[in-house]
């Protein structure tokens, strides 16, 4: 085990010395850093959705086809999830992250290189089998450096620089696209990944423990205090992992399945938009990259909308189950109700504007979403949160099908229609199911009895 294995013992028994003086913000970096390597994952995943027409028309590649090199990345995704965040939970962030941000930039690279649909596919499959881990492993880091109240809002900041990634791609990539061709976006795209591992390597540790910039008020804040002002002891234990208690959990599945139905709507954004934009509405490269970036603005602010305020109603009620439900079910259900008119009216700017405050609401929803395993994942988070984002990456590649299909046929209303259901049917399961405040992986045994 690398050094996340220590406790912080030491820290925890030592007295405040200076309690007036003020605490570092450490923590803030790492959250602005993290939330860089959601930006590069998102440019990365994203950029494909800018260059289908060329791709498609150079390969001769109908939409159905297209969609099965769309689904190749989420089924990959999916498939990767579980152990990835095992391995977040086991190795550390630190060394996980690392790796993981590497192999996925010359996974990248590899999509500029296809050839055919064969390549094209592979590329495609490798990219999220390398990525797959990137968010569960970053929510076990997240964990260790912030407290429970503030959850909320640095996973809607996480997911606000990917919403930033998907808006500013089409107008990066477009120019790219123009200037270059297709293939350059994904040479350049993947670059950036390995930039971001050096600086990751350099700066984080997996516990503020045992970083330099963070003095003992900061400490005091992520960890909590003692009655008598000591430090709250961060106790990690060698303990099995507890798959029993986790795939049997009906709250594990409950969570997930609402998660399906968020990723399911949003995928939509990162894969058929664009060309919903270009093939529907008849808008050009340059004007996608302008008008194109609405909904994803305005799902930004949802993220960080979202996030916050069920962390204010938490702290302010103490409630988890009330401050997470209280924001994702609205969500889901208010998105639903503007996707619908987005798809039926005939003016591309009013389909616009209906599509950007859907997305708004739907992402409220991705807060208190990646907040909930943090919570009921206990040290086994990266592996819970693992466990979400595999049935969630199921739902996108659900959606790179069913609009796939339905776009290739003609119909561009009913894959809208679709997905307002599932929206619906995503509420219904945060209103009634699941449950922010019941463990997941309550009973998990050391490793020693469980070898005995």
């Amino acid at each position: 085990m690398p050094d996340m294995n220590r406790t912080s013992a030491s820290a925890s028994a030592a007295i405040l010395e200076n309690a007036a003086s003020k605490p570092t913000k450490t923590r803030w970096l790492v959250l602005v850093l993290i939330s860089f390597m959601y930006l590069i994952t998102y440019m990365d995943r994203s950029n494909i959705s800018v260059a289908q027409p060329e791709i498609a028309k150079q390969f001769g590649l109908n939409k159905s086809a297209m969609g099965l090199v769309l689904a190749a990345f989420t089924w990959a995704y999916a498939l990767g999830q579980v152990p990835s965040g095992w391995f977040g939970d086991r190795f550390g962030p630190k060394r996980v992250l690392t790796v993981i941000m590497t192999l996925w930039s010359a996974t990248a690279v590899m999509t500029g290189a296809a050839f055919g649909f064969g390549s094209l596919f592979g590329a495609r499959f490798l990219l999220g089998l390398s990525e797959s881990g990137a968010f569960p492993v970053a929510s076990r880091g997240m964990q260790w450096w912030f407290p429970r109240v503030e959850r909320g809002r640095i996973q809607g900041t996480t997911h606000f620089f990917s919403r930033f990634a998907v808006a500013v791609t089409p107008f990066i990539a477009g120019s790219i696209l123009l200037a270059f061709g297709w293939r350059a976006i994904f040479y350049i795209f993947g670059s950036l990944g390995v930039l971001w591992a050096i600086a990751f390597n350099l700066f984080y540790r997996n516990l503020p423990e045992d970083h330099k910039g963070v003095n003992q008020m900061e400490l005091a804040r992520i960890r909590g205090t003692n009655p008598d002002g000591t430090i709250k002891p961060l106790a990690i234990t060698e303990l099995a992992t507890p798959w029993k208690q986790i795939l049997l959990s009906p709250n594990m599945w409950f969570i997930s399945l609402g998660y399906f139905c968020f990723f399911f709507g949003t995928n939509f954004y990162l894969t058929w938009y664009p060309t919903y934009l270009r093939e529907h509405l008849h808008m050009s490269i340059r004007s996608l990259g302008i008008w194109g970036s609405f909904p994803l603005l305005a799902g930004m602010a949802g993220d960080i909308t979202g996030g916050t305020l069920s962390d204010l109603i938490f702290k302010t009620t103490g409630k988890a189950k009330l401050a997470r439900r209280i924001i994702a079910a609205p969500g889901f259900l208010l998105a639903s109700a503007f996707l619908i008119p987005a798809a039926l009216t005939a003016n591309k700017f009013s389909s616009i504007a209906f599509l950007a405050i859907s997305f708004f609401f739907l992402e409220w929803v991705i807060g208190p979403a990646w907040a909930v395993p943090m919570d009921v994942g206990g040290q086994f988070s990266g592996t819970v949160t693992g466990v979400m984002n595999m049935v969630g990456a199921l739902g996108g590649a659900s959606t790179a099908i069913v609009y796939g299909s339905l776009f290739n046929r003609g119909f561009w209303v009913a894959p809208f229609v679709v997905s307002a259901g599932v929206m619906v049917l995503g509420a219904l399961i945060w209103t009634f199911l699941i449950n922010p405040e019941l463990s997941v992986v309550e009973g998990a045994i050391p490793d020693s009895a469980a070898s005995s």
